[in-house]
């Protein structure tokens, strides 16, 4: 069994790493922060150098572009490097993603595109979906580390890139289908209607979106606010998708209304829950 390496131990990259300790693989672990993380059955290493010598392939959970060329540069770097692959679970935009596979590419290391979605929640339930876009030789190769990071893997191209267009392009409909729903459930509750009955009726109608089944019910009815996905992130991801989108010369006239207001959900309440977006829209005064 080859030996893992994960870096970024947030709650997304601890929930991955303890899928692959739980699958049987042998997994070393890196976090800026610090082992406190470290899921239990990993080892934990004090470099990105370390775990690249350490590591057959490295697996990347990191919070943007930035972050993931930052570290593929180390690991492509690292002295008596053992990595042969990367894959990168980060969002992190169609260009970043082309660059890093290109300069991984240099140094004779596989690059696989591999974003996910589902929450934390669908990480530890091992539901979370993994779109794959690589190789044919990169993709063989990483075959039994996707398969112990979800029960839900998607290779959806060979190039990568097209992961991370299908990953913005579904966070687009799911930011804005929560924005929409979160002002649909204010006007209804303007006229004296019960939010569990249009969410009822709403989830068995032409309305229905994962926020009507899922965000709505289990986030914001209950009051618990705790997907595990922060609002700024959502906000990097939909800049991301307006930004590839207009590169494109494409239609933007949506997406430039969604990015906006989650742009200003973002500065309003930094790294809250982004399932608050809704008291953010119920509520907008309470915010300037």
């Amino acid at each position: 069994m080859e030996r893992i390496g994960v870096v970024g131990l947030g709650s997304m990259g601890g929930a991955l790493a303890a899928n692959l300790v739980a699958s049987g693989h042998d997994v070393v672990a890196h976090d800026v922060a610090g082992p406190e993380r470290r899921p239990h059955g990993a080892v934990f290493v004090w470099s990105v150098g370390e775990l690249a010598r350490r590591a057959d392939v490295v697996v990347l959970s990191l919070p943007d572009g930035a972050a993931s060329s930052s570290v593929a540069g180390e690991i492509a770097a690292a002295a008596g490097r053992r990595a042969s692959h990367v894959v990168d679970t980060s969002t992190i935009g169609v260009q970043a993603a082309r660059a890093i596979d290109a300069h991984l590419a240099e140094a004779g290391i596989g690059y696989v595109d591999a974003p996910v979605s589902g929450g934390v929640a669908g990480a530890r339930a091992r539901t979370l979906t993994l779109m794959v876009a690589a190789s044919d030789a990169a993709y063989g190769a990483v075959a039994p580390v996707l398969a112990g990071l979800s029960d839900r893997c998607h290779r959806v191209g060979d190039t990568p890139g097209m992961a991370q267009a299908l990953k913005l392009a579904n966070n687009f409909l799911s930011a804005t289908a929560l924005a929409a729903t979160s002002e649909a459930v204010v006007f209804g509750r303007s006229v004296g209607l019960d939010m569990a009955t249009m969410l009822r009726v709403l989830e068995a109608s032409s309305g229905r979106s994962a926020a009507t089944g899922d965000k709505f019910p289990a986030h914001i009815l209950t009051g618990h606010y705790a997907a595990g996905f922060a609002n700024s992130l959502m906000a990097k991801d939909v800049r991301l998708y307006l930004r590839a989108v207009e590169d494109g010369g494409l239609p933007a006239a949506l997406g430039a209304v969604t990015a906006e207001v989650w742009e200003r959900f973002a500065a309003a309440q930094p790294g809250a829950d982004f399932t608050r977006i809704y008291p953010f829209v119920a509520h907008p005064e309470e915010d300037r």
